[in-house]
């Protein structure tokens, strides 16, 4: 299901990227400019000089410093004598998170100043902003495109909706025409990305970040947040909030006071960074506060700025099962820990909630994919696997009794689409079953063969990316000894 409805925008303190929200609602050009003010354009050492005094860092996840980004763009231009291209990457493919559809709807001109700012730095030849398929955000953005003047030309590229249309290879590849997934291969776009030219590629919020900063200057700027991340932030608060928002708040707000604000209750545990990231709990909450090194204190991260709280009759355990299938069924399929691994961690995971293997599977099984795939994919999916495992150590051994918490999975995670209405688990007949093993090959992702040559899968449901597979594994069954029954 395509997602439509912007969530509510707070503010904890002063508000900037926020600004004139409560009196306009969206932001025109007269308004933007009544709040924002006037800004001019930047030659490159001033831009660099801003940048670096702000310590601007890129607002995507990886948290990539703004400065060397364009010192490299521009380093490579004058080295390949070309012209630079900027994007903007407001693909927002985590489906976690609101913040970039909520610039784009109602803040859309510190987006365009942002990228307008580099652009003119780097004497670019195009302006590229990427946005997703879901149609949010989209019509605003070219309203304001068609209030002013851009300093060169605008293209809006959009992205098919998915979890790894949102990484920067892949836009860079969908804009030239290619599929939108990641390249599979390590490549830097400030040497070669769009049309093969270097590219400046960073978050639509980054850019708002960076043209509020142009106003301020560095030392204003550096008002509100920490000594080592001036500034605010944006978060996406949803899961078991009684009311999801995006927040503003200076770097260094209590992370209780953002779950406060929100009416988020007591719960199991709290997702910090999105699918990616990792979970914390809630001890840790109170003691953690708003930025990169005060949640990495507590075991959680930043990432893109995703909060999804859990409720207290809530199984976390099994919310993160269903994350962890999703972000396997996200592969892009073009390199072994992908293509293989994931689906084997997704299986691993749905085996230690099912009572049925122990954590040191998924450990085991985690550790295969780590550091070695194209793409930061399967490195975020087994540091979000291997969170969840620890910080719910107590509810996995609740579960290894195969009785399970006691909690119900509520598919509070945010997850696309709409839950499944006919989720169907497998069966299998003993008194049938002669050990052929056709079942295994045909889809090893969900079956495997035991010591003795038997099948051995989840007594979870088939997740909905393979449940073709298992069809076809019970079409092959010589004995019929394999069903594909309604899960009750």
């Amino acid at each position: 299901m395509m997602r439509t409805t912007v969530p509510p925008v707070a503010c904890v303190g002063e508000p900037r990227l926020t600004a004139g929200f409560a009196e306009f609602g969206r932001l025109d050009l007269a308004a933007h400019e009544e709040v924002h003010g006037p800004i001019g354009p930047m030659e490159p050492a001033q831009l660099l000089r801003l940048a670096e005094g702000m310590q601007l860092k890129g607002k995507g996840g990886a948290g990539f410093p703004f400065a060397r980004k364009l010192r490299a763009v521009l380093e490579s231009c004058e080295r390949q004598d070309l012209a630079a291209v900027v994007v903007v990457n407001a693909s927002e493919g985590e489906p976690a998170s609101w913040k970039d559809k909520v610039l784009l709807t109602r803040a859309p001109h510190l987006i365009l100043d942002g990228a307008a700012l580099a652009a003119y730095a780097l004497d670019a030849e195009e302006i590229v902003i990427g946005v997703a398929d879901d149609g949010v955000g989209r019509d605003s953005l070219m309203e304001a495109l068609a209030e002013r003047r851009m300093p060169v030309s605008a293209t809006i590229v959009t992205v098919p909706h998915r979890f790894i249309s949102g990484e920067g290879g892949a836009l860079v590849n969908g804009i030239n025409g290619l599929p939108h997934i990641p390249p599979g291969t390590k490549k830097r776009s400030s040497d070669s990305g769009v049309g093969g030219l270097p590219t400046l590629l960073s978050n639509a919020e980054t850019y708002a970040q960076l043209a509020v900063a142009a106003r301020l200057g560095p030392y204003e700027y550096a008002a509100l947040g920490t000594d080592d991340e001036p500034g605010t932030v944006l978060l996406t608060v949803t899961g078991a909030a009684a009311r999801p928002a995006v927040v503003e708040c200076a770097a260094g707000t209590p992370l209780r006071e953002i779950l406060d604000l929100c009416e988020v209750p007591d719960g199991p545990g709290i997702l910090m960074g999105g699918y990616h990231g990792k979970w914390i709990t809630p001890e840790a909450a109170d003691r953690a506060e708003i930025s990169r090194r005060g949640l990495a204190a507590v075991g959680g991260t930043l990432g893109a700025g995703i909060i999804v709280p859990l409720g207290v009759d809530t199984c976390p355990l099994g919310e993160a099962a269903q994350v962890v299938r999703y972000l396997a069924g996200e592969s892009a399929g073009q390199c072994g820990p992908c293509k293989m691994g994931l689906p084997d961690l997704a299986r691993a995971v749905d085996l230690a909630v099912a009572g049925s293997q122990p954590a040191d599977v998924v450990r085991a099984a985690a550790g295969e994919v780590k550091g070695r795939g194209a793409c930061s994919h399967p490195d975020g999916t087994a540091r979000f696997a291997l969170s969840a495992i620890e910080v719910f150590a107590d509810d996995l051994r609740l579960h290894s009794t195969g009785d399970g918490c006691g909690r119900r999975v509520k598919g509070v995670m945010g997850l696309p689409g709409a839950p499944d209405s006919n989720p169907q688990k497998l069966t299998l007949d003993w008194s049938r079953c002669d050990g052929h093993g056709l079942c295994a090959h045909v889809v090893p992702d969900f079956i495997r063969l035991d010591g003795n040559g038997y099948p051995a899968f989840p007594t979870t449901p088939v997740p909905t990316w393979l449940r073709e597979g298992a069809l076809k594994a019970v079409k092959v069954c010589p004995e019929l000894a394999l069903r594909l029954a309604k899960a009750e």
